[in-house]
């Protein structure tokens, strides 16, 4: 064979190693194989041959580099071309949906004001590299009917490594009477190769050389995965057309869920600001800190044996601080979150509609490509039967082994959420002895000095920071192990399909996830505070409450921090380079869905206790977009391009935690919150409608025999020598029947609005409609045409008029006069 280089300074090994083609410079490489020989590797030498061989027989061409030309002398590496029959073939096989007519809908897209967006938009060719198109799916007995205009760039390079993976997945290597052994996932599994993948097209730094490379991972990086790109819009259309739809539609989810949550953090902000500028109007705060209220009050101990006593104004500055989340706006943005994440889940359904279209995802059938048996279900299951609708023997697994392992993983998965409430029960014993040791301390110190641990921290303050701390240690190590246990468990299941294993994986790794992370506070938001007792007659499991404390805990939990790699790629040839890459596995974009979705539950869970929780995720998520890009275009080998019409299973789980959220923020606000109870005071007890006489009013007395004061503690409750004495007054009740009325309105009011905002905001929008049915109209025209056309050069008839003649006419027009 003779080599020509199109470039006079490169030789044509040099070429070839640097791009994305055969060293011929024309069959493009859609997928490697690699491999290291073993010195006992002779079963998968064999392996190897007859999988190879059967891939040729399927059509597809091979071409093998030598371990002795790769950079560590070890790793052969098979590159693989799928010439046009081949993909011609199984692009009808698979209903892949191709260009037939270009789309003649004028788009309307009348911005007001439309010079303001101009710096966050993209160059044209990076937003839309491809002509809109009505497609079709691609039959291979009527190629006139699409537009062709180049068979060796017809198919997408996303399309063909699909292709390629299609055949790879369903090829043979193996066969005995029994079965036939097939599939690259066992080969890799089994270890006979190391890896298989498809190529990117260039370096992610710098263009290729070749001017048949595309050079869109470079167009990525630089338009998509620079950091201060941020402000930008994401190349949606280019990302799709590189990784492939099910990569697509989560970044234009994570950018959708981004745009949304800046509204929601406008709104937070705006109410923090309100309690920040609302101080002079604390007047509760202000009776706590004054010397004449708070520094006269003498509060119980805050428990029965070690515990002093201490004077109200020593929590003057946790009252400061607890304003600024505990206010009338507190109120107002947990009924607007309510509303918020119903318009943020309407308007995806929209988006995701309107990318259906455009991604030529409407009729895609998901079950179609996940039917495929997991080839673990298929070595697992040695049991057969027949399959009804392929009457073929396939494996199966005995409804009597089901049901046990069913057991055995519910069993499992009890037991391990046992083990984090065990730990959440062990930080709640750490709080009480860390706070018993500083009481200890200040036992014996006279109560006008008791009102400080440090210059700027109480006892309750720094019992809650360090107990925070623990808890958020305890979360990323219980983190870790329940990757491991989860994936265990559904391993032990054998699930059948892909995708029912990724749906049982979801659901298991989210229940974790939610316990893990939300138990510490629901507790503090719930129970913490709520089952104290009175002075007396405490009840230790349940200690001290405070507002502030739900918003500390919720702080810890937001922050969070990303490493980053440095690029492992160095000038050698493009296989190599993108070998020595992470391997995306399947389930990459689980683990990007799980922490978005995790973030999503603490900004509409517990927002109401703290307001700044979507401006925090707001920030994250600006960085979180762009260090996900620079993943994908950097760190990642090109994942196999996979459709997705839709975000699959974390839609019904945003739609759970939607419907949560408005009966936490309700409960929160009720019973966290000191609103409710100043609400009550100031109409029905209070002679001018004010604040003033709030503290002493919320305190109740407990007498202690031979000291000269009485001594006050938090709670509705009758003194001593009363005939009710230490039982619940009246306005303790009146309190309670606020709070359950102000939950039973605030959820009627947020799923009343909820359910009528569904209604109003149709799923499909009505152009995207019009577009569907206009695009099947020219779909069943064209094919009626194209089938005239046929029937009539096959007939070779009298008619009077060929299409040929009249060049100028349309062909619907001719076929018509001849018909």
């Amino acid at each position: 064979a003779v080599c020509i280089s199109r470039h006079p300074r490169l030789s044509c090994h040099q070429k070839s190693k640097d791009s994305v083609f055969f060293r011929d410079g024309k069959k493009r490489i859609d997928f490697v194989l690699s491999y290291v020989d073993d010195r006992d590797g002779e079963r998968k030498q064999e392996r190897r041959r007859e999988y190879e061989a059967n891939l040729q027989k399927a059509g597809l061409e091979l071409e093998t580099e030598d371990k002795s030309e790769s950079d560590d002398r070890k790793t052969y590496f098979v590159k693989i071309h799928a010439p046009w029959e081949v993909l011609a073939t199984y692009a009808d096989v698979l209903k892949i949906k191709v260009p037939f007519k270009e789309n003649d809908i004028p788009v309307h897209q009348d911005i007001p004001m439309d010079w303001l967006f101009t710096p966050f938009r993209l160059p044209d060719h990076i937003m839309n590299p491809e002509p809109d198109y009505f497609t079709s799916p691609f039959n291979k007995g009527k190629i006139d009917f699409f537009l062709i205009d180049d068979k060796e760039t017809f198919f997408p390079p996303s399309v063909r490594n699909r292709i390629v993976y299609y055949i790879l997945a369903r090829c043979p290597y193996h066969k005995t009477d029994r079965e036939d052994k097939k599939g690259i996932k066992r080969l890799l599994n089994n270890g006979t190769y190391g890896s298989a993948f498809p190529l990117h097209d260039s370096r992610y730094w710098k263009p290729s050389r070749d001017s048949n490379s595309e050079s869109e991972r470079f167009n990525l990086y630089t338009h998509w995965a620079q950091f201060f790109s941020f402000f930008k819009e994401q190349p949606l259309n280019l990302i799709r057309k590189y990784y492939g739809e099910k990569i697509g539609i989560y970044f234009a989810w994570l950018g959708f869920y981004t745009e949304m949550l800046f509204f929601a953090a406008v709104v937070g902000l705006i109410c923090f600001l309100y309690g920040l500028f609302t101080f002079d109007d604390n007047v509760w705060s202000k009776e706590i800190c004054s010397e004449e209220i708070g520094g006269n009050i003498i509060m119980c101990p805050l428990c029965d044996k070690k515990c002093g006593y201490w004077k109200l104004n020593s929590t003057c500055n946790s009252s400061w601080q607890s304003h600024m989340f505990d206010n009338v706006g507190t109120v107002f943005f947990a009924i607007f979150m309510g509303i918020w994440v119903t318009l943020f889940l309407e308007f995806w359904k929209r988006r995701q509609a309107r990318l259906e279209y455009e991604w030529d995802l409407v009729d895609f059938e998901e079950e179609q490509q996940q039917l495929q048996l997991r080839p673990e279900y298929e070595t697992k299951c040695t049991s057969r039967r027949l399959n009804r609708v392929t009457q073929e023997m396939e494996p199966y697994l005995p409804v009597t082994s089901q049901c046990a392992r069913t057991f055995l993983s519910g069993a499992t998965v009890i037991f391990w959420i046992s083990l984090i409430i065990a730990c959440i029960i062990g930080v709640i014993a750490y709080r009480l002895a860390v706070y018993a040791a500083f009481a200890s301390i200040m036992k014996d110190s006279p109560t006008n000095n008791i009102h400080m641990v440090g210059s700027l921290i109480t006892p309750q303050l720094a019992t809650s920071v360090t107990a925070s701390c623990i808890n958020f240690v305890i979360i990323m190590i219980l983190n870790l192990m329940y990757e491991r246990v989860a994936i265990w468990i559904t391993d032990m299941e054998i699930p059948k399909t892909h995708l029912e294993y990724e749906n049982k994986l979801t659901v298991k790794m989210f229940l974790f996830q939610f316990v893990n992370y939300y138990s510490s506070c629901f507790y503090v938001a719930f129970f913490k505070g709520k089952f104290v007792g009175h002075p007396g007659d405490y009840i230790y499991m349940f200690g001290w409450s405070n507002y502030f404390l739900l918003t500390l805990q919720f702080h810890y939990i937001m922050t969070r921090f990303k490493n980053a790699r440095s690029h492992p790629e160095s000038r050698y040839s493009r296989w190599e380079q993108d070998h020595d890459l992470q391997n995306f596995g399947h389930l990459g974009l689980f683990y990007e869905y799980l922490e978005m979705v995790i973030q999503f539950g603490f900004i509409t869970l517990f927002v109401a206790s703290f307001p700044l929780a979507p401006l925090l995720a707001l920030l994250n998520n600006i960085i979180e977009v762009r260090v996900d890009a620079w993943k994908f275009t950097t760190q990642f080998r090109r994942p196999v391009a996979s459709k997705a019409h839709s975000i699959g299973a974390w839609q019904e789980i945003l739609n759970g935690v939607a419907v949560l959220s408005v009966v936490t923020n309700a409960f929160i606000v009720a019973f966290t919150s000191d609103m409710i109870p100043r609400l009550v005071y100031m109409y029905a007890y209070s002679n001018d409608l004010s604040m003033k006489g709030y503290i002493n009013n919320s305190l109740s007395v407990f007498n202690i025999s031979g000291f000269s004061k009485d001594n006050r503690y938090r709670d509705y409750r009758y003194p001593s020598g009363h005939e009710k004495e230490y039982s619940h007054t009246m306005q303790f009740w009146h309190i309670l029947a606020a709070k359950l009325a102000f939950i039973i309105i605030m959820e009627h009011v947020a799923f009343m609005v909820k359910f009528f905002v569904a209604w109003m905001i149709p799923d499909v929008p009505s152009e995207v409609k019009a577009r569907i049915k206009r695009e099947r109209y020219l779909i069943q025209e064209y094919l009626h045409n194209y089938e005239l056309k046929i029937q009539l050069s096959q007939r070779n008839d009298d008619c009077c008029c060929t299409p040929m003649i009249y060049p100028d006419i349309s062909r619907h027009v001719v076929l018509s006069e001849c018909l």
